[in-house]
C-alpha cells in the first residue's frame, strides 16, 4: 500500500526519522513541483470520473485544441 502524507516542514525532520526507523517502510520526499504534478494528475482523473458519470459535460476536443 502506498500513502502520501502531507505535513509541515517543521514537523518533517521528526516524522521522516520515526518512519525510517520502521524496518518495513520505505521513505521517498517529493519535490514541490512532483507532488504539485501528482495533484494535478488526480483532479483531472477525478474530472474525468465525474464526466463518465454523466456528472459533468466534457469539451468538444477542437474547441480545446484551438485554447491551446
Amino acid at each position: 500500500m502506498k500513502v502520501l502524507l502531507e505535513f509541515p516542514d517543521s514537523k518533517a525532520e521528526s516524522l521522516m526519522d520515526v518512519l525510517k526507523s520502521i524496518k518495513y517502510i520505505k521513505t521517498k520526499t517529493l519535490t514541490d513541483s512532483k507532488a504539485l504534478l501528482m495533484g494535478e494528475i488526480k483532479e483531472a482523473v477525478d474530472e474525468m470520473k465525474l464526466i463518465r458519470a454523466g456528472k459533468k459535460t466534457a469539451r468538444n476536443a477542437e474547441e480545446f485544441l484551438n485554447e491551446l
